[in-house]
């Protein structure tokens, strides 16, 4: 049946005021600016260094080998992003949202995360030398053989992690880091104070690796098989 001209008019106006929902989808062509959706967008391979994408909605994007470093990502939400083989080396990423994300071999090196989460996160191989992570969550993270050295990680968040072979020796801990139930196969926490750590138990310390100098909460002790032989990769 043929529309009136009036009826066409009222149907131009009702699809100004309430777009498709295609047309309110992330703008991928955008330029990196603060609080953009670039919501699974793929962004793979490019140099963004010194970007500001702070507030960003970056759930499911695809970073996968880009350069970030020195990005600014405080409080964007970057659940579930692709980052393989990317660098936020020296980002800023206070109060970020890492949870469940892919970077396998990933440089967060020097990174600024205080309070971020990477809860869930895949961060095997990850690097975190020299980061800041105070109050940092990577509870239930996978972190095979990432890291650590020289990281701050006052008072984070290591339940029910997978920290096989990660390496935590040259970390500073000032405050109850958590550990319940964290895999610690052959983790490396020569030379740590975790006196104050939450969550350990002896059987945890039994398949880690610390040496004398390593401080355990108390009514745990260091096992025989201390020191370690030096990990080759």
């Amino acid at each position: 049946m043929a529309m009136h001209g009036s009826s066409l008019g009222l149907l131009a106006l009702v699809l100004l005021a309430f777009p498709p929902v295609a047309a309110r989808a992330a703008d991928c062509g955008s330029l990196a600016s603060p609080k953009l959706d670039w919501q699974d967008c793929t962004k793979k391979n490019l140099m963004l260094q010194g970007s500001d994408l702070e507030g960003a909605n970056l759930v499911g994007t695809d970073f996968s080998l880009t350069d970030l470093a020195g990005a600014n990502v405080k409080s964007a939400n970057l659940e579930k992003a692709t980052l393989v083989r990317a660098s936020l080396e020296g980002a800023h990423a206070e109060g970020a949202n890492f949870a469940k994300i892919e970077a396998y071999r990933s440089s967060f090196a020097s990174i600024a995360a205080d309070g971020a989460s990477f809860a869930g996160a895949e961060l095997q191989r990850a690097n975190f030398a020299g980061a800041r992570l105070a109050g940092a969550s990577f509870e239930k993270a996978e972190l095979g053989r990432a890291d650590f050295d020289k990281a701050v990680l006052t008072a984070a968040k290591f339940s029910f992690a997978n920290l096989s072979r990660a390496d935590l020796s040259g970390a500073t801990f000032e405050t109850t880091p958590m550990f319940d139930r964290a895999f610690m196969f052959l983790t490396r926490i020569e030379g740590l104070d975790l006196s104050a750590a939450t969550g350990l138990e002896q059987a945890q310390i039994d398949l880690a690796c610390g040496d004398a100098s390593t401080k355990l909460p108390a009514g745990l002790s260091a096992p025989t098989t201390w020191p370690c032989p030096a990990e080759h990769e």
